[in-house]
């Protein structure tokens, strides 16, 4: 069992920037694929990115956040992180962080476990 608590979300103007983190508590963090979705007001959820499991560390993102999105993963720490940079209002969604052991790094996969979300708010 793995659970995940977003953090490090809120209001940010246009082109700025904004780090999400996201603590996992359980066992074994370092199997996890941790991927990063969100969804906005009215939409369905979406791929933001993964970096795979152990060490190497392989990220993938979506088109729409790829060059201003990168994900990293502190193993030591349980912990992933989604920094935004170049932020656009059409960025604005709750963020939710997801797990998935062994899992693939390109979708489409459904991860095994889900934290709450944080709302990201771009304003211009």
């Amino acid at each position: 069992q793995v659970q995940l608590v977003e953090s490090g979300g809120g209001l940010v103007q246009t082109g700025g920037s904004l780090r999400l983190a996201c603590a996992a508590s359980g066992r074994a963090f370092s199997s996890y694929t941790m991927s990063w979705f969100r969804q906005a007001p009215g939409k369905e959820r979406e791929f933001v990115g993964a970096i795979s499991w152990g060490s190497l560390g392989t990220t993938y993102y979506a088109d729409s956040v790829k060059d201003r999105f990168t994900i990293s993963r502190d193993n030591a720490k349980s912990a992933v992180y989604l920094q935004m940079n170049s932020l656009k209002p059409e960025d604005t969604a709750v963020y939710y962080c997801a797990a998935r052991q062994y899992g693939p790094v390109i979708p489409p996969y459904e991860p095994n476990y889900w934290g709450q979300g944080t709302q990201v708010t771009g304003s211009s």
